[in-house]
């Protein structure tokens, strides 16, 4: 039995849209005309195609909010002792959205053909990830389904608020950085040329101040389609560099390097790395699979390239704890707590705590960085502003003295 969407009108005329089931699209449209509708087109609905690796959770066919919430309607009804293919079609009434609606029903009926879950999810493989598909299947293996999705549903929700605090701690500074090119570039283009033009009348030696801000206020006004179509041109040549493998890994590890961002950076991805590998270990997947499925997760190419590796020596017999060392990529805390769960066997145990040490981190992470960056662009900011100012009114003070 598969799922079919269908367009209708009803005898008002009226249009309805819709997905039923049925083994043949002729069947769809006898139901239809049994209730007395037209059917204008049927079609099966179609599976996505998979997604690429760097696919992010917030990029895929269906929101975190949305995955979150039918993660845990479905673990409710499952827990309350109903079988899949009618959680699934509970879940499915419940939706607004007609696409994500189809995109259950399509779901239940492959179980209804005998897929099992997450066989049934990898045809939509852009609303449900790799690591979701997963987890899903050790929790149908080990028989704790229920417990499973309650699992994803919080880690999904969590990996949604740490998203929105890392939008929010950037969208301020970048809303005071165009601010403060908006003043300067408006002081350059309009304010500074008036203002010359009546020190020119007077014919006075200006100070040195005066005349760099005169030559560059000259010089914006000149060349300002240049200077823009260069900045234009170099955005879109880095965004076309970072598409070629080697030079996105040389740049994500020099972004390491770098004093503020590359801590930040390091933390995200670390508490990325943990919050993953837990869920993923706690839900009965192998050290090696969760590895590989972790490292996928990661924005970072330098790290992800590392994540391989330790994936490899473990599979080899290494410790985890000894293989991510030599990356040095994590946090000592860490890598202690995590040798500490290889050493008493608690492993899974020191991963979640692990990861919620991480996402501490993290979060404290983000506060410092956005309190030393609204400062100190305001600094920056309140300092252009005080040069250009200085330099119109130095001239307005030689002339008052002049007069005196």
């Amino acid at each position: 039995m598969a799922a079919f969407e269908y367009v209708a009108l009803d005898p008002q005329g009226k249009q309805h849209k819709g997905t039923l089931e049925a083994d043949s699209s002729r069947l769809i449209r006898q139901q239809l005309r049994d209730k007395l509708w037209t059917p204008l087109s049927v079609s099966p609905v179609k599976e996505q195609k998979a997604a690429s690796v760097s696919s992010s959770l917030f990029k895929r066919g269906i929101s975190a909010v949305e995955l979150a919430t039918i993660t845990r309607q479905l673990a409710t009804l499952i827990q309350a002792a109903m079988p899949v293919e009618e959680a699934l079609q509970g879940v499915a009434a419940q939706q607004e959205k007609r696409r994500i609606k189809n995109m259950l029903i399509a779901i239940r009926s492959r179980v209804m053909e005998g897929y099992t879950l997450a066989q049934s999810l990898e045809a939509f493989p852009q609303a449900f990830p790799s690591m979701f598909r997963a987890t899903v299947a050790a929790g149908e293996h080990a028989g704790y389904l229920d417990n499973v999705l309650n699992r994803l549903a919080d880690y999904t929700e969590s990996r949604m608020q740490s998203a929105q605090k890392v939008k929010q701690a950037l969208l301020y500074p970048i809303i005071l950085m165009v601010a403060a090119l908006g003043i300067v570039c408006f002081l350059l283009g309009f304010v500074v040329p008036d203002v010359v033009k009546v020190f020119a009348d007077t014919g006075q030696e200006l100070p040195l101040i005066t005349i760099l801000l005169i030559k560059t206020s000259e010089g914006f006004q000149h060349w300002w389609p240049v200077i823009f179509s260069l900045v234009l041109m170099g955005v879109a040549g880095v965004k076309y560099a970072l598409r070629r493998p080697a030079f996105r890994l040389l740049w994500h590890e020099y972004i390491f390097k770098l004093p503020v961002l590359g801590r930040f950076s390091r933390t995200l991805n670390t508490a990325r790395f943990a919050s993953t590998l837990s869920i993923l270990t706690r839900s009965g997947v192998s050290l090696v699979e969760a590895l590989m499925i972790a490292g996928q997760v990661l924005s970072n190419e330098a790290i992800r390239a590392a994540v391989v590796k330790v994936a490899k020596r473990v599979s080899e017999g290494a410790s985890l704890n000894r293989s991510l060392t030599e990356t040095g990529y994590f946090p000592p805390l860490m890598l202690h707590m995590i040798a500490s769960g290889e050493a008493t066997g608690e492993l899974d145990q020191m991963l979640e705590k692990t990861a919620q040490n991480q996402q501490q981190e993290l979060d404290g992470r983000i506060a410092i960085t956005l309190g030393l960056f609204e400062p100190l662009m305001l600094v920056v900011m309140g300092g252009v502003v005080m040069v250009i100012v200085l330099a119109i009114l130095l001239p307005i003070l030689n002339m008052n003295q002049l007069l005196n």
